[in-house]
Formats: structure tokens, C-alpha cells, sequence
């Protein structure tokens, strides 16, 4: 996996946790071209990690902010670039 990609990390604050904002999230991810990992941290908040084309993996989390914007208080993003770390969208175990 030594191929450089556009990463964001997004930090979703809020209800976000037992209303399926992570399965929500997986279903989203099927219509992009990214890979990556949606998980509860043990804060009460929500990570998402997207990799990707910059295009591709913004207007992810843009689709992500506008579906579930009901349960979104606030959002964290931090952008970058790196060696891509995941395979496929999945939804990983929980850390802090």
C-alpha cells in the first residue's frame, strides 16, 4: 500500500453514537471511490477516516455532514496526504 493518497479525518461530535451513524456511514461510502474506516471513540464522538482522491473523498464528507446532519453538533476535520492505510470502507473497533 505505498500508493499516496488525500486523507481527511473527520471528528463528527454530537448524537452520534446508537443511531446508526455508523452503518449510515458504510452505506454512504458504496457510491465513492475511497477507502477508509468509520468508529465510536470512547468519548462519545465518532471518527471517520477517508482516503482517496481529494475531489472524491470531500464530497464523501460532505454527503456524510448532509445526511446526518441531524445528529451532527459539531464537526473536526484535519486534511493531509500519506501512503494509503486501508483497503475497501468498513466500520473498525472502537478506541479512544
Amino acid at each position: 500500500m505505498d500508493e499516496i493518497v488525500f486523507r481527511l479525518n473527520a471528528w463528527f461530535e454530537g448524537h452520534v453514537q446508537g443511531v446508526g451513524f455508523r452503518y449510515q456511514t458504510v452505506q454512504i461510502a458504496k457510491a465513492y471511490e475511497l477507502s477508509g474506516c468509520v468508529r465510536n471513540l470512547m468519548d462519545g464522538r465518532v471518527h471517520l477516516l477517508a482516503e482517496g482522491a481529494e475531489a472524491e473523498v470531500r464530497a464523501f464528507v460532505a454527503a456524510v455532514e448532509e445526511d446526518l446532519s441531524s445528529y451532527i453538533k459539531q464537526v473536526e476535520l484535519k486534511s493531509g496526504a500519506g501512503p494509503r492505510e486501508c483497503r475497501g470502507f468498513s466500520i473498525a473497533s472502537t478506541n479512544d
